[in-house]
């Protein structure tokens, strides 16, 4: 009987989806016969984002958006490049609103997402709401999908006007109830791959079975006598950074700052080096990482793993009581971790003096101890300067066996992470510094100043608190910036004040020009100290080498220069292409969670303030929307500048910042959305 019952249920959704499919066609055909015009001279062409209610807009590269209604796409998907015509006065919605005229170019070949299936057909109804152009399946092409599944469609037939998309199941993602199932096609959907393709494999496994040969050891300096260590994270597997310390006879510190050379073991233009730049960085998702580089080499030969014999590229750096570099030398070495330390374990020494740990790691806990002073004296020095750090809560989401999170707490930010963070910053900045003045190709890490108009809008909100910022917005400094961030803290708007500037900031991205770090307040800044997570890093590293060795003659620095650009573009792309998917992923777990909170109350803090409705963050970094039309006591307009809505008839407000008790009302992990109500 739950068989039948299922299948009637089956039955009942797919007669729903047809009748509405019936409903929008008719609807477009009406609006066709509405709306015939003689189209413009002038097309317009952009990329079309499409929303989850069918509607969307084209992106212009030269900006001014052009609205396209459900009744006007005429077969485009999202991720289409389309040419529009502008629609005529007498018929617009909006101030710019088009129909689209013709597609240019696809922007998608396969779709991702749940597979519903019937005796005879099926649809793949995308992952991505964004897409909500189902492709139909025949019984044939199903190729042992079952309903429910995450699947991958390849698109054999493009919708055009009232004709859906067609497709056939190319790849079953995961089986519907598979624990991470949900993940996995995230991360499918962004055209990412967690494992590799067998020549990268077979090429990983050749290099990481290569021994080190005498012949190596003797042409780099032998540092393997030196106390150096790895501090990460207690989950961290990939360590590519060590660290060491002493005290010269001057007083100074010398600071040595050991990265894994995987550039050794990565050769350019071969299948590892081809793949690594295609991925452009590792991508952490919770419990699961989609790495640059296979795990052997990541995880294995490439980690400098404590106690064993591992090749580095190493900054050196000699730093006086001020904090300023007075000599450094950067060199190819081979070392030997003496220790593999974990963030809270430092911390607990040097927070808390921590006896037991003291003991267990007394032969290294002068050197902890000098470590720590010095990352002290860098990170005044670069406070001093103007340098910005915005120091949020962000979330540590504990998962159990089946993924499912069980617990959101506030990941600390303790004395440790800082010190790596300051060790980390200083032979980034040196080596960027060293090879601008060589006038070498390369790929700097970029931070452009603010737009006035973005300054021009924090000055007048800033106003609002009583808090003058000084300077030409024009040509804002960190330092003031920096000092407005220092007077609010501890003051209960010290949040909103950090999360509005952080908002008027521009994104970093890599180029091969070196236009200095806003933030940072560095003039010359690179990623040198990741390579086996972040191409740009292991770009440089080859340059370097090179430059080291004597072997950057002219050819090779024409080739470096291509490199380098490639680098650059493609790493600022899959950058930002991590980073939604890391968001995405965590807010689908969030939702997840507050599941079990439905009806429940919390305090929280508004967070975000649109003109359809109010985000809401509670004490554990969960976000969720309370919408305006939910607000039954008053009608409440939004005021874009004052980030706030009002109630035309009570004048209640509702503001950035601002303490509010909420009640849960829903959690959808699907849609990663979670909506609040006040209460």
């Amino acid at each position: 009987m739950k068989g039948k019952a299922q299948g009637n249920s089956l039955r009942f959704e797919f007669v729903l989806v047809m009748r509405r499919v019936f409903i929008y066609n008719r609807t477009m055909r009406k609006r066709r016969k509405k709306q015939f015009y003689t189209p413009g001279t002038e097309k317009l062409t952009g990329v079309l984002e499409k929303t989850k209610s069918g509607f969307g807009f084209v992106r212009q590269e030269e900006g001014g958006d052009i609205f396209v209604g459900r009744s006007n796409m005429y077969g485009a998907m999202h991720g289409d490049t389309v040419s529009v015509d502008l629609l005529p006065e007498q018929f617009r919605t909006r101030s710019r609103e088009g129909i689209v005229d013709k597609i240019l170019e696809r922007g998608n070949t396969e779709v991702v997402g749940t597979f519903q299936k019937n005796k005879r057909f099926g649809f793949v109804v995308s992952d991505d709401k964004r897409n909500n152009d189902d492709v139909f399946v025949k019984k044939s092409d199903f190729r042992g999908a079952q309903n429910g599944d995450k699947v991958v469609a390849k698109i054999t037939k493009y919708p055009e006007k009232n004709v859906s998309a067609e497709g056939k199941i190319t790849e079953i993602i995961s089986r519907f109830g598979e624990t991470g199932g949900e993940i996995k096609a995230l991360i499918r959907a962004s055209g990412l791959y967690e494992t590799f393709p067998s020549r990268v494999n077979a090429e990983a496994k050749a290099k990481s079975r290569e021994e080190i040969t005498a012949e190596e050891i003797r042409r780099r300096r032998d540092l393997r006598d030196k106390t150096i260590i790895t501090i990460d994270g207690a989950s961290a597997k990939d360590l590519d950074d060590g660290v060491s310390i002493e005290i010269t006879d001057g007083g100074n510190y010398l600071l040595g700052v050991h990265i894994a050379d995987v550039s050794h073991y990565v050769a350019a233009d071969g299948h590892l080096d081809r793949e690594a730049l295609k991925r452009g960085n590792s991508v952490y998702l919770l419990s699961r990482v989609v790495p640059m580089l296979p795990k052997v080499l990541s995880n294995g030969i490439c980690s400098l793993n404590q106690g064993e014999d591992r090749l580095t590229l190493t900054c050196q750096m000699e730093i006086d009581e001020s904090g300023s570099v007075v000599h450094y030398e950067i060199f190819e070495s081979i070392i030997c971790s003496k220790a593999r330390m974990v963030y809270d374990d430092v911390s607990d020494i040097l927070e808390h003096e921590d006896e037991a740990l003291i003991k267990k790691y007394e032969d290294i806990y002068d050197d902890l101890l000098a470590m720590g002073s010095l990352a002290e004296i860098l990170r005044k020095k670069r406070k001093e300067k103007g340098s910005l750090d915005f120091d949020f809560d962000e979330a540590e989401i504990e998962l159990d066996e089946e993924e499912v999170p069980v617990a959101i707490g506030i990941s600390e930010r303790r004395t440790a992470n800082r010190l790596i963070e300051e060790f980390m910053l200083a032979a980034n900045q040196t080596v960027a510094e060293h090879f601008y003045w060589m006038e070498y190709p390369f790929v700097y890490r970029v931070h452009e100043k603010p737009d006035t108009d973005k300054i021009v809008e924090l000055k007048a909100f800033l106003a609002g608190f009583g808090i003058n910022l000084p300077g030409n917005p024009d040509n804002i400094h960190p330092k003031a910036l920096n000092d407005i961030l220092q007077k609010v803290e501890g003051m209960p708007y010290e949040n909103i004040v950090s999360t509005v500037m952080l908002r008027s900031m521009k994104k970093a991205f890599y180029s091969t020009d070196c236009q200095g770090h806003f933030g940072l307040s560095f003039p010359y800044y690179c990623h040198f100290t990741s390579p086996i997570r972040r191409y740009p890093d292991l770009c440089i590293h080859r340059i370097i080498k090179d430059s080291i060795c004597g072997r950057a003659d002219e050819q090779k620095l024409k080739k470096y220069k291509a490199d380098a650009q490639a680098a650059a573009e493609i790493a600022s792309l899959t950058e930002r292409k991590a980073q939604s998917l890391e968001r995405e992923v965590a807010k689908m777990k969030k939702a997840q969670y507050m599941q079990q909170y439905i009806g429940e109350s919390f305090e929280g803090v508004i967070s975000g303030v649109t003109n359809f409705g109010i985000y809401v963050q509670l004490p554990n970094t969960v976000e969720g929307m309370v919408r305006l039309d939910s607000l039954r006591d008053d009608y409440y307009d939004y005021e874009e500048g004052k980030y706030r809505v009002i109630g035309r008839l009570s004048h209640n407000i509702y503001a950035l910042g601002d303490r509010v008790t909420i009640e849960v009302l829903a959690a959808n992990p699907e849609e990663r959305q979670i909506d609040f109500l006040i209460v």
